[in-house]
């Protein structure tokens, strides 16, 4: 039988690479592999040879994870769904937002349709196509001042055609 110095050196690789493909992570391995070499060394004497010192190892590793995810799943803190400020949110919207959003974008589409055209075309490139104000320059066979005063312009009006809506979500939403 070889002596531990020897079982550590010819297996440690295999541990890291076990350790770290059942726990999925890479920090903290240390600690763990030195577990199982620790446990390795307490069980050799106990070892009757029947199995590979490697298939023997792979079970110590697996004991070591299964008692690391124990020990992690005791420390962690339990939370009631209730608790509002550990609650993890869902990444997508909730209904509420969704309707919000609804809303403004049906009132926004009806404040421009109420616009000009010439307000509509330049609010529509800039905002919603996102053209610079080059793009938009040429696309409309303007000067760049004219571009700047007619978005300012367009802006002032549709902020004035979005009012009624504004002050009606103020206080319904």
């Amino acid at each position: 039988m070889e002596d531990l110095a020897d079982l550590i050196e010819s297996h440690q690789a295999m541990v890291f690479r076990t350790l770290a493909r059942l726990t999925g992570e890479r920090e903290g391995l240390e600690d763990m592999a030195q577990e199982v070499f620790l446990r390795l060394f307490r069980a050799l004497p106990h070892f009757r040879g029947k199995a590979k010192v490697s298939t023997f190892l792979y079970r110590v590793i697996v004991n070591v994870v299964n008692d690391e995810w124990r020990r992690r799943q005791l420390t962690r803190r339990t939370v009631s769904i209730d608790d509002e400020e550990h609650r993890l949110l869902h990444p997508s919207p909730g209904p509420e937002i969704l309707l919000a959003q609804s809303q403004f974008q049906e009132a926004l589409n009806t404040s421009l349709e109420h616009l000009a055209l010439r307000d509509r075309t330049i609010l529509t490139l800039h905002y919603q196509e996102e053209r610079s104000y080059e793009d938009i320059a040429t696309i409309l066979k303007l000067p760049m001042g004219t571009v700047k005063t007619h978005l300012h312009r367009a802006r002032e009006r549709l902020k004035t055609a979005m009012g009624e809506w504004t002050s009606q979500c103020k206080t319904k939403c």
